[in-house]
C-alpha cells in the first residue's frame, strides 16, 4: 500500500541520516514478509505519491547493511524488496517468487534485473517466467538467500546485521 512503501522510505532515510544507526533490518508483520502489491490497486486511477522502485533503489545504495528477515512469504513486490537488501535471512518455511506473471505481469521493480544477477540466468529466468514458489532451502542453494534458520527469523538478522 502506499501508506508502506511511504513509512518504508521515511524509516530508510531516517536510518541513513542517523549516524547512530550501523544497520537496518527489514522485516514483514504477522509472520509473513510482503505478498507485494495488491493486485486491485492496478486498476485504480494512477495515484501520485511514491513508488516501489525508487525505494528499492533506496535501499540498495544505503551505505548502511541492510538485511531482510523472510517468513513466510516473500513475493512480487515483497520479493523485489529483498532482493534489493544487502543480506537475506529466511525461515526453513518461507516460500520466495515472482508469481505476478501467472496474470500477464511482470516483476515492475526491476527483480528481472536483480535476481539474474544474484542467482544466474537460467535459475532466475525459470522463477521468472514460471512464477512458483521457491522454498527456503532451494532459495538458500541457488543463493537467493544468505541462511536458512529455524528459530526466529528477526532476531537472526539483527545478529547478522551487527556481525556486518
Amino acid at each position: 500500500s502506499l501508506t508502506v512503501l511511504q513509512a518504508l522510505e521515511d524509516a530508510l532515510k531516517r536510518a541513513d541520516a542517523d549516524p547512530s544507526v550501523k544497520a537496518v533490518m527489514i522485516c514483514g508483520e504477522n509472520g509473513k514478509f510482503s505478498a507485494g502489491a495488491d493486485i486491485r490497486g492496478f486498476s485504480a486511477p494512477k495515484r501520485q505519491g511514491v513508488t516501489l522502485r525508487p525505494i528499492i533503489s533506496l535501499i540498495e545504495r544505503s551505505e548502511k547493511p541492510v538485511v531482510a528477515a523472510i517468513e513466510g512469504i516473500a513475493l512480487g513486490g515483497g520479493l523485489e524488496v529483498a532482493l534489493g537488501c544487502h543480506y537475506r535471512i529466511a525461515h526453513v518455511k518461507a516460500q520466495m517468487g515472482l508469481p505476478e506473471v501467472t496474470i500477464g505481469l511482470l516483476p515492475g521493480a526491476e527483480g528481472t534485473q536483480r535476481l539474474p544477477r544474484l542467482i544466474g540466468v537460467p535459475a532466475a529466468l525459470d522463477i521468472i517466467t514460471t512464477g512458483r514458489h521457491v522454498p527456503a532451502t532451494e532459495a538458500l542453494k541457488l543463493g537467493l538467500v544468505d541462511e536458512v534458520v529455524e528459530e526466529n527469523t528477526v532476531e537472526a538478522a539483527i545478529g547478522l546485521a551487527n556481525k556486518v
